[in-house]
């Protein structure tokens, strides 16, 4: 066993864990993180993706122990403490980017990290950002739509429009 301490969507965590438990597991099982979702299990689908100090990332291929000292952002995260959504939330909702919704928790992920990246991407540019998550739906250009309406509406309350 191995002590690990980690951050989750604010809160502070400590607990031993097998040192071949996976992150994603430990997120689920241990913390009750049901957001992050187990989708391929091989990294392929990017439906448990989270954000590990800020950067995306698929957590079936990271071990919980790898994680230690980390800042961990999940779905359940995003939305505020009121319920109220957080805009990338939003932006999927209006712009049918949910599809079944089992990839939606990875892609939401992404696109916060990969919004953070490039403020001002092209439609290719996203489309190629969000390359290692997969929606068995095809309801791709639903979401390459809600990630383009993030990204602008991300750049007009940074610019305080």
């Amino acid at each position: 066993m191995a002590r690990i301490t980690v951050d989750v969507d604010g809160m502070s965590y400590t607990h031993d864990v097998e040192p071949r438990t996976l992150l994603v597991h430990h997120l689920r099982e241990t913390l009750g993180k049901t957001g992050t979702v187990v989708g391929c299990d091989t990294s392929n689908c990017g439906a448990c993706t989270v954000l590990v100090d800020g950067e995306s990332i698929k957590s079936c291929s990271v071990l919980a122990v790898q994680a230690d000292g980390a800042e961990i952002e999940t779905v359940e995260g995003l939305a505020a403490a009121d319920g109220t959504m957080h805009p990338v939330q939003q932006a999927f909702h209006e712009h049918h980017g949910l599809q079944c919704g089992y990839c939606t928790p990875g892609m939401l992920m992404r696109s916060v990290c990969f919004v953070r990246e490039n403020p001002d991407p092209s439609e290719d540019e996203v489309r190629e950002g969000l390359k290692g998550n997969m929606c068995r739906c095809t309801g791709y250009q639903g979401i390459v739509s809600a990630v383009m309406a993030y990204s602008q509406a991300a750049g007009e309350q940074e610019a305080g429009r």
